[in-house]
Order: C-alpha cells, then sequence, then structure tokens
C-alpha cells in the first residue's frame, strides 16, 4: 500500500492526478474501506493525462444542423445582431460579432444520405462512425453518442430585463426567465428549429469580475 500511496503522490505532483482524486483515494485509505486499495491501484496504473501545451484563446466556429438553414440564418441575424458573410444552397456563415462564426447547415434527413448538406455533384463524405478514414486506413469506430449540448447562452448589450423581454414577445417567442441573484439575468426562447437559446446580461468584463 505505501508504494501505491507513493505512487499517487508522484502522480499527483507531476500533474496526472488532480487534487480531488488524490484525496478522494486517501480518504478511503484512511478509514480501511475494502475498496481503497483496489482504487488506489487504478488510479495509479491510469493517471490523468498531462495539460496539453495550449489553451483556448479563440472561437473559430460553430457547427449547426437545422432543418432550413436560411430561416435559421435569418432569425439569428434578426435577433442576435450575427452577421451573414456567406451564403448558398446549402448552408450559411454568420460572424458573432467578432466573437468567431457558425456555419448553420441544412441536416440529413433520413432516406436522402448526404444530398441535403452536400452541395451538387461533391463526393459523399466518409460517415461519422466509419472505421476506415479518408486515406484508407483503419481508425478506432466512434463510440455511441451520448453527449448532448443543452442550450447556449449568449450575452448581450445594452440590457434592461423588462425591454429584453418585450422585444422576445414583440418577435412572437416565449421568453422563459432564468435569474440567479442580483446580477445574473437572462431569458430562454425556443428557435425555429426547438434548439434552447438563452440570452443574458452577461459579458466578458461581468465574468472576469466575478459577477
Amino acid at each position: 500500500m505505501e508504494s501505491v500511496i507513493g505512487r499517487l503522490l508522484s502522480d499527483f505532483e507531476s500533474g496526472k492526478l488532480t487534487r480531488r482524486q488524490l484525496v478522494q483515494t486517501l480518504a478511503l485509505v484512511a478509514v480501511g474501506s475494502p475498496v481503497a486499495s483496489a482504487l488506489a491501484q487504478s488510479a495509479a496504473q491510469n493517471p490523468q493525462p498531462a495539460a496539453a501545451p495550449w489553451k483556448t484563446v479563440w472561437l473559430d466556429h460553430i457547427s449547426y444542423a437545422v432543418s432550413d438553414h436560411k430561416r435559421s440564418a435569418d432569425f439569428y441575424a434578426g435577433l442576435m445582431g450575427w452577421e451573414i458573410r456567406r451564403q448558398n444552397e446549402t448552408q450559411t456563415n454568420l460572424n458573432i460579432n467578432g466573437l468567431g462564426d457558425i456555419i448553420i447547415r441544412n441536416s440529413r434527413r433520413p432516406g436522402t444520405g448526404n444530398a441535403a448538406s452536400q452541395p451538387p455533384g461533391a463526393a459523399a463524405p466518409t460517415p461519422p462512425d466509419s472505421t476506415r478514414a479518408a486515406g484508407g486506413e483503419q481508425r478506432r469506430p466512434r463510440p455511441p453518442l451520448t453527449g448532448v449540448i443543452n442550450h447556449i447562452s449568449w450575452g448581450v448589450q445594452p440590457w434592461d430585463t423588462d425591454a429584453v423581454k418585450a422585444e422576445l414577445v414583440k418577435r412572437g417567442l416565449d421568453p422563459r426567465p432564468d435569474m440567479v441573484g442580483e446580477n445574473f439575468k437572462s431569458w430562454h426562447v425556443f428557435d425555429p428549429d426547438g434548439w434552447d437559446l438563452q440570452i443574458s446580461n452577461q459579458t466578458k468584463e461581468s465574468r472576469s469580475s466575478g459577477s
């Protein structure tokens, strides 16, 4: 057990284990839990990877698949002030007011293959769950898709809680309040494809100050 704890401490010091993982495992050891040894051994043998040598500095783009990309582009351009940069028959590229881009594409429809999302004459892309990459080499199959982005919250300015609600109602939307304390104010609405859009009073400055 001493050697296992030694490895745990070493992995923590090298950044391979988080503080929480270390404390939880050592706590189990201290109370003599029958599973402590197995957990400690597992943590030591399967450490967390070291932090990558970079950090996120820019939102390049969001890819959003919808039923009608032109309708959705008009919705977001009108409601959120996003700028339409390029548009063709299958997708629209918009700029999110200097924060990054979003590509709104027509999604594939059952029984139509990739035709709804590809320009005429384009080769069909390799299915995302295929075990063969474009170059022909084998690759691991895509794991079951279990993660879902529930919603995205966008901060807007200028902000007046009642005025924002009134504008949403005027556009035929049904705003749902989501307020936390005195400093976080927001409304949720559904976009034309039923996506939960949250509009809040948050800014980069308010997040940085912890308000």
